[in-house]
């Protein structure tokens, strides 16, 4: 599994990355953890809103930071 958090490195960005790593860890899947900010690559996946949480190449939230909770439910549907 590939997760990819899309932002340039705002406070919500990094959030979002902290929840990610937080649930993989409680997921207890093997994700590979992705930060992507260069803009062009974020605009290739039509996200205009960040932070932006893309799991194996589909976007699956955008614009806002989720919980860890919800990360988890994200990671358990794939």
């Amino acid at each position: 599994m590939k997760i990819e958090i899309l932002g340039t490195g705002c406070a919500k960005c990094k959030a979002l990355e902290e929840a990610t790593k937080q649930a993989v860890a409680k997921s207890g899947k093997f994700a590979q953890i992705e930060k992507v900010e260069d803009i062009m690559k974020i605009m290739e996946y039509n996200v205009m809103s960040t932070p932006g949480l893309v799991i194996d190449g589909k976007v699956v939230s955008t614009g806002k930071v989720l919980s860890v909770d919800e990360i988890v439910n994200l990671i358990h549907q794939k």
